[in-house]
This record gives C-alpha cells, sequence and structure tokens, in this order.
C-alpha cells in the first residue's frame, strides 16, 4: 500500500493493495474470492480480477515460486491469461508493489494514514 501510494496509484488501487490478502486467516485457497466479494461494490472490474488473480501471478516472484515448486503447482499458470485485458495490470502489481511488502526493512505508513481512502 505504501509503494503503490508513493508511486502516485489512484486510491481505488492503494486500497487494493491494502486489502488484497484479507482473506488469508479465514480461508487458505478460496481467499482471492473473498476479497473479491468484499470489494465488488466499490472497485473495478480492473481491480477486482487484479485482486482474485494475483495469487496465481504470484507464483513466478520470490518465495512464491519455492512454495509453488514443493506443492507440485505450475508457477506459470499466469501465462494461461496473456491477453487478458487485465493482465498487466495484474503482472506489474506482483513485482512493483506486492512482493517488495515482504521486505522487513520497508518502512510502511501507518495503516490511520490509509483511513481517509477507505
Amino acid at each position: 500500500m505504501t509503494l503503490a501510494h508513493e508511486a502516485g496509484e489512484d486510491d481505488e488501487y492503494v486500497v487494493c493493495a491494502l486489502l488484497h490478502d484479507i482473506g488469508d486467516m479465514l480461508t487458505s485457497w478460496s481467499r482471492p474470492y473473498l476479497a473479491v466479494a468484499i470489494f465488488r461494490p466499490f472497485v473495478s472490474e480492473e481491480s477486482l480480477w487484479m485482486v482474485e488473480k494475483h495469487g496465481i501471478f504470484q507464483g513466478n516472484y520470490l518465495f512464491d515460486h519455492y512454495l509453488f515448486d514443493h506443492i507440485g503447482t505450475d508457477r506459470n499458470m499466469r501465462k494461461q491469461f496473456c491477453g487478458h485485458p487485465c493482465f498487466e495490470h495484474t503482472e506489474h502489481f506482483c513485482p512493483v508493489y506486492d512482493n517488495p511488502a515482504f521486505d522487513p526493512k520497508l518502512e510502511c505508513a501507518s495503516l490511520e494514514f490509509f483511513e481517509p481512502m477507505l
């Protein structure tokens, strides 16, 4: 969320960056669908698609590709979506904002900073 905000992404994008993994603690494999159900009335189809598919796109980045290999899942599954109108949008999100957010040295803005966007 901080990275997306600092890069000048719009509020919708920043909120999606902030909350895209909201379902992680409640569900495992169906987590993106929970987030999409929550977001649907409030964000664009492009953002919904990104939130729903970002886990598939993550297979090619950082530690996620090790997880994909470990569970026998193709880390290049995102290729099935090549040509989709939202492909580039989602392909950009994972390496530029999502994966770098796992860096423990990254200084993030407080949650209170983002409250007006919510």
